[in-house]
């Protein structure tokens, strides 16, 4: 009889330790690349540069004002971001295994750009981390996420890539920005170059085309 019990205990063990197929499936799932998916989110980023990169309408726009084109660029950011949310709830962060390198950065893009929704940044946020720590994302541009949501959501950011400019002579400068002085430190241990040559960067970018706004503005009024 013991052999017998001992029998029916060990067979016991032997399926109640059994792994959930369904719990592992969840963990270990492989993701398959979508090239759909890789390229809608190619089309939508072209368009979010357009609307992004331009702080007074490009060519194609011109006969708009510039209350007409800020309103434009809105509603691309509002599009977007109700496709990204379905994006986000069916995949949660698009990492390179789901679109590529370049379609995690168009995601990645978009999102950053969705600054009318920090609560949704916010949760892409901390989904990206994620990705980030398995090397399934990119972690400099995660950095600028964590700043945009802390100056989003009024906290000093961390790793000074959002900036704002001074005009007579134009320069970049970071806004708030805690610890200064151990910046750089924090820059580079996610992959980002001294902040120096960022905010130089930003300066030759963007300060041409601010000019060209406020003489807009003043040629309004």
């Amino acid at each position: 009889m013991n052999k017998i019990y001992q029998i029916l205990w060990i067979v016991f063990l032997v399926f109640s330790c059994k792994e959930d197929p369904s719990q592992s499936d969840s963990t270990h799932r492989k993701v398959e690349f979508n090239q759909i998916l890789a390229d809608e989110l190619k089309s939508m980023a072209e368009i979010d540069q357009l609307a992004a990169s331009n702080f007074v309408p490009p060519t194609t726009y011109s006969h708009l004002s510039l209350e007409e084109w800020e309103s434009f660029q809105d509603s691309v950011y509002t599009t977007h971001q109700l496709r990204l949310k379905e994006i986000f709830k069916e995949h949660g962060f698009v990492g390179f295994d789901l679109a590529g390198e370049e379609g995690s950065r168009n995601f990645w893009l978009m999102v950053q750009h969705s600054d009318q929704y920090p609560q949704f940044q916010n949760e892409v946020l901390k989904k990206m981390k994620m990705e980030v720590d398995k090397k399934n994302a990119d972690s400099s541009i995660y950095g600028l996420l964590v700043d945009r949501v802390k100056i989003n959501t009024g906290q000093p950011q961390i790793y000074g890539t959002q900036v704002d400019y001074k005009m007579n002579p134009c320069q970049a400068f970071p806004k708030n920005l805690v610890d200064p002085e151990n910046v750089n430190k924090r820059r580079k241990e996610i992959g980002l170059q001294p902040i120096e040559e960022y905010l130089n960067m930003m300066t030759l970018m963007n300060c041409d085309r601010l000019k060209k706004l406020e003489a807009k503005k003043q040629e309004l009024n």
